[in-house]
């Protein structure tokens, strides 16, 4: 592995924008009644800072999208599409209310977001100092291309100590993959841990690569849909509660794909305590038993794409079989 980096760490306003309206929201109270957890010290003072705004139509507007159950991913893609400054957009979402650029313009005005930012500046180039550290030497893509053929996608990170504290989003904004990680949760009430932080070394690469990854299999498996859909005859050997959480079986194998990746990835660059770290937390703190044997499959597929097999979707047809027999042989 060499310095060179395929992921590319920034900043956008217009994430920030969204994730300062979303803090005037419930969505804060609603994710701690969700779970008990410690946020970034500028989160905590953009709350403060933007609580008095409640009232405001970008936030009222905001607050109804999620109402009627809008994916916190569609309304930070939306944020993406806006022109910056300006909060153009030539062709605005149906689902999206009228006006809405018009009132997240005027709410990033009358809050003085701006000057709000600079106060603030500390935070959040603290966190990309962070990011730019974990992921200097870092090949996604290479890796990754053997499963799914030629990336041409940009791979981004963006850190985010606002809104959502509590989950990372996965945005595709044209040839863009775009990941937005909070940082590193602690236990209980406790500030997350940096991003660099060396004991969560695992935490920013599991979230990036299991977002690239997610969203590109999707892409992959949709541009072959014909073959999939014989494929997916073939039941995956999972128990009812996982097929009960994911029941499609396109998203099933996504589930598997990713955190086979993932375990692979720190394996293979990272070292073999964070792999087994991880396997053992997936296995047992959410019960994902199938981890090791799907992980001994996707390197069976890795020594035999190019001879025996072309791609992963001439693969794809042996893999609940494969997986059938890997889960009753295969331990960490």
């Amino acid at each position: 592995m060499t310095d060179q980096s395929d992921v590319i760490v920034k900043l956008d306003d217009r994430v920030r924008l969204m994730s300062a309206v979303l803090a005037a929201t419930t969505h804060p109270d609603k994710a701690q009644q969700l779970k008990r957890h410690g946020t970034h010290f500028h989160a905590r003072a953009t709350r403060k800072y933007v609580e008095k705004f409640a009232s405001h139509p970008a936030v009222q507007a905001t607050q109804a999208m999620l109402d009627q159950g809008a994916p916190l991913e569609a309304l930070f893609t939306l944020a993406l599409l806006f022109s910056w400054p300006e909060l153009q957009l030539d062709t605005v979402p149906r689902w999206v209310p009228a006006g809405y650029s018009a009132q997240l313009r005027d709410f990033y005005l009358v809050s003085k977001l701006e000057t709000f930012w600079q106060t603030e500046k500390a935070g959040w180039e603290k966190a990309i100092k962070e990011s730019k550290n974990m992921f200097k030497a870092v090949e996604f893509k290479k890796f990754l291309q053997p499963f799914l053929g030629t990336i041409e996608e940009t791979f981004t990170f963006m850190p985010n100590v606002s809104y959502p504290a509590d989950q990372e989003l996965g945005m595709r904004f044209g040839k863009e993959i775009v990941c937005l990680v909070p940082p590193p949760m602690a236990w209980g009430d406790s500030p997350p841990w940096p991003y660099d932080e060396a004991t969560q070394i695992t935490m920013s690469y599991r979230a990036a690569l299991t977002i690239y990854a997610r969203i590109l299999l999707l892409t992959y498996l949709r541009s072959n849909a014909q073959q999939l859909a014989e494929i997916s005859k073939n039941d995956l050997p999972l128990s009812d509660h996982f097929k009960a959480q994911h029941p499609t079986w396109e998203d099933q194998f996504s589930m598997l794909f990713c955190m086979a990746v993932v375990a692979m990835y720190l394996e293979a660059h990272v070292n073999e305590g964070e792999y087994k770290a991880y396997v053992l937390i997936e296995k047992k703190a959410r019960g994902q038993a199938l981890l090791p044997g799907t992980v001994s499959v996707m390197r069976r597929y890795l020594q035999e794409v190019g001879g025996k097999y072309n791609n992963l979707i001439e693969f794809l047809p042996f893999f609940p079989k494969q997986l059938r027999v890997a889960q009753k042989i295969v331990t960490l």
